[in-house]
């Protein structure tokens, strides 16, 4: 079946709507959402129900907008209080990480490339573009499954894998184009090459910040009657963003990232709403491009090149991925070595290597469907041997620890704007012997009980009413003064 304008509605309203059903399910058992999404997409596929989506460049356009919205939603998320103890080996691990990944990965493709038994022959700058391709790192699919299990991360492991694989996509992206450009332009000079870097770094990281504090002006200062407008003006900026950058020749994706950290670290109207728009958003895009990537690809041409991708994913894991993270930390002694190991095993694929494989393809490099086959089997590969195993290995380690609780049981929250705290307490058996109604409890000074919530009932309080054995009490509390000043 090859898709219509009559007919996209109807399939892509079944696709969704199997992806969510099954990445539920796959949910509550470790399983990557993100593998079962490619499933998904396979399973409808040409060979699978037979859909028919064989344009890769359409496919990168929709993982174009689809990284560009998700990218800007996890700088949304990165707060500045979080990643300032682990600023320095986050970016070496996004920058020289990706490097050094990319670089070990492409000699040991192009060495194996040379033994007889191989089916693959590539010239060493085409394997370095294959490595290239699969250097950045996909964190989305590793933090859905520790929420999952209910678990944290100590020693601040969390944030700087957020910050690795919220940054290190520009890496990859760049090596990915300038090699590119070096393979079809017959070789550029060291000094194009670290002039190309230089410009999309710089470029990007300025757009990304003065784009950013101009979204932010531009939430608070525009007066606009309808709230719901607010999102969609963001969205808009997104874009927006991407699309100057990259006209002006530097890294979009950076520059969506840093204004997403813009954003999210400071004060803006409507934050709330803003946050569930981007949040839904999100979502949406990533199973549209992981679905259009599993329409993509045809799995009987991904086993003909199965068993040297096997062992490319194997030398990734095992060797490239550790390698590169023992070398960059190197100079950060206080990081342990439990946690060095943990780094490596996180080195997890997802749908961005699948999208930069899509260039070779667009562009017409030689030998770039064996490149997408290769990385769409690794993808696969990481995401069941790593993905799968992430709670495991954080536990013996001795790594993961519960998870914090966020919000409260009301799901009450308040406007960024009215600087007070909301939390929730539960009326004990003991708590009951010393006092039984609000008015001899003894609560902390600038602590009001806002709601009582007993069973399914939701009672007004008031000094003189009795409470019972599972009670749950609504408190709001003035912040501390450190608590303000650190937002």
């Amino acid at each position: 079946m090859i898709f219509t304008a009559e007919n996209t509605l109807l399939i892509g309203s079944i696709l969704l709507f199997v992806s969510i059903v099954v990445g539920k399910t796959g949910y509550r058992f470790g399983v990557p959402t993100l593998l079962l999404f490619l499933v998904v997409g396979m399973a409808f596929g040409s060979d699978g129900l037979g859909l028919q989506f064989h344009n890769a460049k359409e496919a990168q356009f929709i993982g174009m907008v689809a990284l560009s919205i998700i990218l800007f939603s996890g700088g949304m998320d990165t707060k500045f209080k979080e990643i300032k103890p682990i600023l320095g080996p986050g970016i070496v691990l996004s920058t020289v990480g990706v490097l050094l990944t990319a670089l070990f990965t492409g000699l040991f493709i192009w060495w194996l490339s040379g033994m007889s038994w191989t089916n693959i022959y590539l010239p060493i700058t085409t394997s370095l573009l294959l490595a290239s391709t699969m250097s950045s790192t996909d964190s989305a699919s590793v933090f859905a499954i520790l929420r999952s299990q209910k678990m944290n991360l100590k020693h601040n492991l969390r944030p700087m894998l957020e910050l690795e694989s919220g940054s290190n996509d520009p890496m990859a992206y760049m090596l990915t184009i300038v090699l590119i450009q070096f393979i079809q332009s017959a070789g550029m000079g060291v000094g194009s090459i670290a002039a190309s870097f230089i410009i999309q770094f710089i470029v990007g990281a300025a757009a990304g910040y003065i784009l950013g504090k101009l979204a932010i002006r531009m939430l608070n200062k525009l007066n606009i009657d309808n709230q719901a407008l607010y999102p969609i003006l963001l969205l808009a900026f997104v874009f927006f963003t991407f699309s100057i950058t990259d006209l002006m020749k530097g890294n979009g994706y950076l520059a969506v990232y840093i204004a997403g950290m813009m954003v999210g670290n400071n004060k803006i109207m409507h934050r709330k709403e803003i946050y569930t728009f981007m949040d839904g958003l999100t979502w949406l895009f990533q199973i549209i491009m992981f679905l259009c990537l599993g329409l993509l690809v045809n799995p009987h041409e991904m086993l003909e090149v199965a068993a040297v991708a096997l062992l490319i994913g194997v030398f990734m894991i095992l060797i490239g991925r550790p390698l590169s993270v023992f070398l960059c930390l190197l100079p950060f002694r206080k990081i342990t070595m439990k946690s060095r190991v943990f780094v490596s095993w996180v080195g997890l694929r997802g749908a961005v290597p699948i999208i930069f494989a899509t260039y070779p393809v667009v562009a017409g490099v030689e030998g770039s469907n064996i490149i997408f086959n290769i990385v769409f089997f690794i993808t696969i590969v990481s995401l069941v041997v790593q993905g799968t195993t992430i709670s495991f290995v954080a536990r013996i380690l001795h790594l993961s620890e519960p998870l914090a609780k966020t919000g409260n049981d009301f799901g009450v929250e308040l406007p960024e704007e009215i600087d007070s705290d909301l939390s929730d307490m539960t009326v004990t058996r003991e708590m009951l012997e010393e006092a039984d109604t609000l008015k001899d409890m003894n609560l902390p000074k600038g602590t009001l009980v806002m709601i009582v919530k007993r069973k399914d009932e939701f009672l007004i309080p008031n000094g003189t009413l009795k409470l019972h054995e599972g009670d749950k009490l609504l408190l709001i509390s003035e912040k501390s003064k450190e608590e303000s000043d650190s937002e």
